[in-house]
């Protein structure tokens, strides 16, 4: 790995840690800015530096830097939402995956990309929160109240988002390929 290649991975980490501290109140689930910084991370760097670069973020919160949403540390795996970040790592790796499998990708494919990295951060996300609701916290959650925050309530805010990361990952993309981003596999 190139000198470049950790610069950009750990800009990305610093931009996802900025986005969990940028958030809307909503009941059960905040909104922030986190999937944004993560769709980029996996449009600009590709699957593997986007996927380590929200690594890095996670594992970073896990030995106590308080830069998740709701702090840091390991007992945070406990937290219900812990799963959208595990959600963040497999969904940059697949909108990176999309987007990096054609030279220039179309709008459409970067739309593509980022709705999908969306979907599997929220599956993983409410499957998680749904889990440790019902076996740790022993309080249990009904399937419309899942659904309703921590689905309903956030993903038009994270759609409007994954719109927007691909109309300036069309932008930018081609000028980030030229120099500035090495090709990733």
């Amino acid at each position: 790995m190139k000198i470049k290649d950790i610069v950009f991975i750990a800009l990305f980490t610093a931009l996802i840690a900025a986005g969990a501290f940028i958030k809307i109140p909503v009941p059960v689930c905040p909104f922030t800015l986190q999937l944004f910084f993560t769709t980029l991370a996996g449009l600009f760097l590709g699957p593997k530096k986007g996927a380590v670069s929200v690594l890095c973020y996670v594992v970073l919160g896990l030995v106590g830097v308080p830069i998740f949403a709701s702090g840091g540390g390991l007992g945070y795996v406990f937290q219900p939402t812990f799963g959208y970040l595990i959600g963040f790592i497999v969904g940059t790796y697949l909108t990176g995956a999309i987007a990096w499998k054609v030279e220039k990708p179309s709008v459409k494919r970067l739309l593509v990309a980022n709705f999908l990295g969306l979907l599997v951060v929220y599956a993983m996300g409410m499957i998680y929160y749904w889990l440790i609701m019902t076996f740790y916290v022993g309080t249990g959650i009904g399937l419309w109240t899942l659904f309703l925050y921590c689905f309903l309530f956030v993903v038009p805010g994270d759609a409007v988002l994954s719109v927007v990361a691909a109309v300036v990952g069309k932008r930018l993309l081609p000028i980030l390929r030229k120099g500035l981003v090495s090709a990733n596999g």
